[in-house]
């Protein structure tokens, strides 16, 4: 999957989540594929999130605010 930013997979993961809401009846096969594609998303952005941690503490470090 081709890296994206946090917002776009935080934008499509909302689409992901209103598809489901707005379904009557769910088709197995869509929904699971929408599903792996909310799992690809979430790691990502977990690992986005954890990089942008590590930033944020080496920044602090150089900044010396502790």
């Amino acid at each position: 999957m081709k890296e994206k930013n946090l917002n776009q997979n935080l934008k499509k993961l909302n689409e992901i989540v209103d598809w489901f809401e707005n379904q009557e009846e769910i088709d197995v096969e869509v929904a699971l594929k929408k599903v792996k594609e909310a799992t690809e998303m979430l790691k990502e952005a977990k690992k986005r999130l954890k990089k942008a941690e590590n930033e944020f503490e080496e920044i602090k470090k150089t900044a010396d605010f502790e």
